[in-house]
């Protein structure tokens, strides 16, 4: 018999794992299955065992049998998650049905296998449960390290891409040389922009931002440089603008590329001379302002076009910073999701610790179905996902029901049935309580007349998680009285 323990399937451990059963064919082929897979596996005889091995050790992920003699799996379950609940626990259990699954997500479960199970839905399960609860472990920790390293409380970042983004603000930060950010739409180029003046010797000046796409040519020439009194019709009193307001401090504009020529022509002059005119006026002030620019689009391109011009590009992007899209660096997702929850557990006095550490976080599940999607809003998109889920939580573990519908969408969130209706014979424990869910709120809003209100008291939980299940769910809604 093939050797688990051999040096030759042991050269990489993916994690550990312990098997909780009293059939010894079942320990052994598990053990095979999961060493040959890179797996480290300890096995446990019965529940008094197993959970005496769970005191003493760590593990990646517990296989936990239901049918035991001294107790069964929902009771090592219940127990175990009094103290633990972040290991993830599949149960497997020969004896497969809707209520057995329902009782296994209750007690906290994260999946549910009959046998005999499938090994490669079964490893592959394992792998996507391991992988996500490594990363939610690493959160914390990451971000006190990046804090410490860089000291960029709203930067948060793990992946390759945004260590290089950090490192290169570290080296421009204390120089004067005009930046530019690039990157799509809610990337945190604003964010950038701040760590870099916050970084500088002129710190302890203003920083102000300029969206230069908001403003019409006129008024944005009013704003940057100021005007006298007379200097245009509703010019009644002399104003000063942004550039003399802030001398010795720092000026982002966002989206540059919406600046008209003539605009583009003063702002060029500033830079080269450091000098410009109010409008109205033949007074020239001297300033010293470090420039930081923004673009979502190619300046490069305009350039070519003949739109903008191409002595300003050159002036402007001294020191080139791309902001990747956060569908490139998903590995970031966790931490960004971490530091949102914080933000606004915060903010709404939400399941929050005395140190400010908010408790809420998405399950498994969730987490997966915002790992998966490609993010087109970027940051942005995802920090207002979990606000929403913040707001809608009542309880500190998330599910997908807070989750946008766009989102469920995107991951291709469906119950699989047959030509008759029925789950398939391998469906997954998400969507047997799926089904199940649906069921006993059609049965609610049935009982009290699809009154959404009257229903959510009935199954009590909030009328807005009632309305996101509705929703998630596909359930049609009839207006009180409709037979």
């Amino acid at each position: 018999m093939l050797d688990p323990h051999s040096d030759s399937t042991t050269a990489a451990i993916k994690g550990r794992i312990l098997v909780i059963d009293d059939e010894a064919d079942i320990r052994e082929s598990l053990e095979v299955l999961l060493t040959m897979e890179g797996y480290e596996v300890e096995l446990a005889v019965n529940a008094a065992d197993g959970l005496a091995k769970m005191e003493r050790g760590a593990y990646d992920l517990v296989l936990l049998d239901l049918m035991m003699p001294d107790r069964s799996g929902i009771e090592v379950l219940d127990e175990v998650r009094q103290r633990d609940h972040e290991t993830p626990i599949f149960l497997i259990t020969a004896y497969g049905s809707t209520q057995v699954a329902v009782n296994a997500l209750k007690s906290g479960a994260n999946d549910y296998f009959s046998k005999p199970w499938d090994n490669e839905k079964l490893l592959l399960e394992i792998g996507r449960m391991i992988g996500a609860n490594r990363l939610e472990r690493e959160n914390v920790q990451l971000k006190r390290a990046l804090k410490q390293r860089y000291g960029f409380e709203n930067i948060i970042g793990k992946s390759e891409r945004m260590m290089k983004v950090l490192d290169l603000v570290s080296q421009v930060a204390p120089s004067r040389s005009t930046v530019m950010i690039t990157g799509e739409t809610g990337t945190g180029k604003e964010l950038i922009a701040k760590a870099i003046h916050s970084h500088s010797p002129r710190a302890g000046q203003v920083f102000i931002p300029v969206n230069t796409g908001a403003l019409t040519p006129e008024l944005l020439e009013s704003t940057l440089f100021g005007h006298v009194k007379g200097a245009f019709t509703s010019a009644i009193a002399s104003r000063k603008g942004y550039f003399e307001e802030a001398n010795r401090g720092t000026m982002f504009f966002d989206e540059i590329s919406t600046i008209s020529p003539d605009t583009q022509v003063k702002l060029l002059r500033v830079i080269q001379e450091r000098q410009f005119m109010p409008l109205g006026s033949s007074e020239i002030i001297n300033v010293d302002v470090r420039l930081i620019a923004a673009a979502n689009v190619d300046l490069k391109k305009l350039v070519e076009e003949g739109k903008f011009r191409e002595d300003l590009y050159y002036r402007l992007n001294v020191i080139p910073i791309h902001m990747p899209p956060l569908r490139d660096r998903k590995e970031d997702i966790p931490l960004l999701v971490a530091h949102f929850f914080d933000k606004y557990g915060r903010e709404n006095d939400k399941f929050t610790t005395p140190d400010g550490h908010c408790e809420i976080a998405f399950d498994a599940e969730a987490l997966q179905f915002l790992m998966d999607y490609n993010w087109p809003g970027n940051v942005r998109e995802l920090e207002n996902a979990v606000e929403r889920a913040v707001v809608l939580s009542s309880g500190t573990k998330v599910s997908v029901d807070v989750l946008p519908e766009h989102i469920l969408e995107a991951g291709g969130l469906r119950i699989r049935r047959d030509a008759a209706g029925a789950l398939p014979p391998d469906a997954s424990l998400f969507e047997v309580v799926a089904d199940y869910e649906r069921r006993k709120i059609i049965e609610a809003l049935e009982a009290c007349h699809y009154s959404q209100t009257e229903a959510a008291e009935r199954l009590r939980i909030p009328l807005s998680t009632l309305n996101q299940k509705i929703k998630r769910l596909d359930i049609a809604i009839r207006k009180r009285g409709d037979k």
